[in-house]
């Protein structure tokens, strides 16, 4: 038995690494059975190509718990090392790699979130144990190996009994990480990183049902035999050819990945590339609420099946993130900081594809089936809208499938909305006006109003349609919108014709005062006289569409004046000089009945508008059954 130094000048790396390496202790996992997977698929590579004269066979990787002794096993039937080569890949790599680390990161290590980066899998064994041990035996003809070292830069290397090729590594888990001796632990860990390795992975066994035999009574028990309890599915679909896979084949993986989703997804893409990077993956559009915040995270990241976060911000583009699935690519270089990742050129081509990609999907299933893609707008609009405001190329792409529904349930793609309306709702300077609401039952009398005058209302509800709307009336000609409570309908669409009011200047001017005055100074309306036709409403509440959407920018982030997200609402009274009830307010002999009218007036305006609510709505009814007794 031969002892050794390993050659570091830092005495204590081990406690430095520790504490600055990896903020997550328990990934030493995942970076064992990836060097264990790693070993496997070496040995497969050197017999396909006839350099290693030996079986490869159904390898497997196996962990094991001892609870008694504190150790954890990780062995697998990979190629396995040589004297040599524990010397070098262990002794001089792994630790001159570590040095390396603490040299050139030394404080910001526990925020580079660096991983296996400088050949450091093996080492984050001791983030977890107080001594490890490797026992060893190569594909070639050589004896077996065993190392051992306790934390300290001593180490004891002996020839050893072994049988079969591979790898075994036996952590000695110290005292304030015995919680990976629970197999309850150890079983969440292995599913959470190594649910999809490509080398089967063995933890325990588990009993099987056997069907019972054709002779066997009703009341006979199944009979039952021992398996082996394989963790992981090393084939998963985003690892086959699209043409391998059927529908459901996908809705059964995406209950793999999502075990407590009960819902399923509305479709999928299948993302496969190989030049010029490797990307291979399936993305899942679930059903969207209107709520940007809940749904992110949900993408998970493979690097070659073996998962490294559902953080792919910067990897995916942000509006993307909402959506579910799988991505692996051997080329993002995932041991890096993010700022890197997000400067880095494949990540941005990554990023690009990835979003041709979902607008080419979603363009096809518009183009074969419309009517189902209409069904499932509501669920998908959030995605659409937010790509559209956030990328120029997708907002290029959804020219072609993104959806304009109208309040009575018809869809049509901007062009056919042009087509539609252009010839009525054009104004005076020739601006085509696209009228919407935002809630159907709210503003139900406003939308009835404008179907009055032909006019087609749209209805857009997603919490970042202000933002979109600015980006449309920015790129496209001649074009606004306007939500139909903006103002009165003449005014939202100006034509040539003008209204003759039936008050002269100075009758307006009395009215105008006798408002005021009922409406005292702490009013947030402003009274606006206007010429109408008789027929429509005599008060009408309208808010203004500039500052009302200032507001709700701000209030969703970006766009907006600063500030106006916390302005108090503003809103405009308009009243109809041209209808009767108006004309009799301003011929009312008192001022008590007129104060009255007014205020019933005001308080039915404000009740079409949603905005009577409280104390102000029970006086109102309590004031509406005086006048009808």
């Amino acid at each position: 038995m031969a002892t050794g130094k390993i050659n570091v000048s830092v005495d204590n790396i081990f406690p430095l690494i520790k504490k600055f390496l990896y903020s997550d202790h328990e990934i030493f996992l995942r970076e064992l059975i990836s060097n264990a997977t790693d070993a496997t698929l070496k040995l497969k590579h050197l017999t396909s190509i006839g350099e290693a004269k030996v079986e490869y066979g159904s390898p497997m990787i196996e962990v094991k718990v001892d609870k008694e002794g504190k150790k954890l096993h990780i062995t697998d039937q990979g190629i396995g090392m040589t004297e040599e080569e524990v010397k070098k890949y262990i002794n001089e790599v792994a630790f001159s790699g570590a040095e390396e680390f603490l040299n050139k990161y030394d404080d910001a290590a526990k925020d580079t979130g660096i991983i296996g980066h400088f050949g450091l899998g093996f080492y984050s064994a001791f983030m977890v144990a107080q001594k490890v041990e490797i026992i060893t035996k190569s594909y070639k003809d050589e004896p077996a190996v065993h190392w051992s070292c306790d934390g300290s830069p001593e180490f004891t290397i002996a020839t050893a009994e072994k049988d079969g090729r591979g790898t075994e590594i036996i952590l000695h888990i110290a005292e304030d990480s015995t919680e990976f001796l629970e197999e309850a632990r150890i079983s969440e860990l292995l599913r959470k990183y190594n649910k999809f390795m490509p080398i089967p992975i063995k933890f325990g066994t588990k009993t099987e049902t056997l069907p019972k035999p054709e002779d066997a009574k009703e009341d006979d028990p199944a009979p039952t035999r021992e398996v082996d309890n394989i963790i992981n599915n090393p084939n998963p679909a985003w690892t086959k050819q699209p043409a391998d896979l059927k529908d459901e084949d996908y809705s059964t993986f995406y209950r793999e990945l999502y075990p407590m989703q009960f819902e399923e997804p509305l479709f999928h893409i299948h993302l496969n590339v190989d030049y010029p990077f490797n990307l291979t993956g399936i993305l899942y559009f679930p059903k969207l609420t209107n709520d940007l915040n809940i749904q992110k995270d949900k993408i998970q990241l493979y690097q070659n099946q073996v998962f490294v976060t559902d953080n792919v911000e910067g990897i995916v583009p942000e509006f993307l993130t909402m959506l579910r699935g799988v991505i692996d690519s051997p080329d993002i270089p995932l041991n890096v900081s993010r700022s890197y990742l997000q400067a880095d050129g494949a990540v941005k081509k990554i990023s690009s594809y990835i979003t041709r990609k979902v607008a080419d999907k979603l363009n096809s299933l518009f183009k074969n089936n419309r009517e189902d893609f209409e069904k499932k707008w509501n669920d998908i609009k959030i995605v659409i809208e937010y790509g559209m405001l956030s990328e120029d190329k997708f907002f290029e792409k959804a020219d072609k499938f993104a959806l304009y529904p109208t309040v009575d349930g018809a869809y049509y793609t901007f062009a056919e909305l042009e087509e539609k309306i252009k010839p009525a709702q054009t104004d005076k300077d020739d601006k085509m006006v696209v009228l919407y609401a935002s809630d159907k039952e709210a503003q139900h009398s406003y939308i009835e109003a404008a179907k009055a005058k032909g006019y087609e209302v749209l209805l857009l509800d997603s919490p970042i349609i202000a933002h979109l709307m600015q980006k449309l009336e920015t790129s496209k000609e001649k074009i606004s919108f306007a939500r139909v409570d903006a103002d009165h309908i003449d005014n939202l669409i100006k034509k040539d014709e003008e209204q003759i009011s039936k008050l002269s200047d100075e009758e307006k001017d009395t009215l105008k005062t006798q408002l005021e005055e009922v409406l005292g100074e702490k009013s947030s309306y402003t009274v606006q006289l206007e010429p109408m036709e008789s027929s429509a409403a005599p008060f009408i509440i309208t808010e203004p569409e500039f500052m009302r959407r200032m507001k709700e920018m701000q209030q969703t982030g970006g766009g907006g004046m600063f500030g106006m997200g916390n302005m108090p609402e503003m809103y405009n009274l308009i009243v109809n000089t041209n209808h009767e009830l108006v004309g009799e307010i301003l011929n009312t002999k008192t001022a008590k009945k007129r104060a009255r009218l007014i205020n019933q007036s005001i308080d039915l305006a404000r009740l079409s508008k949603g905005l009577l609510k409280g104390e102000e709505l029970t006086n109102f009814i309590k004031r509406s059954y005086d006048m009808v007794k």
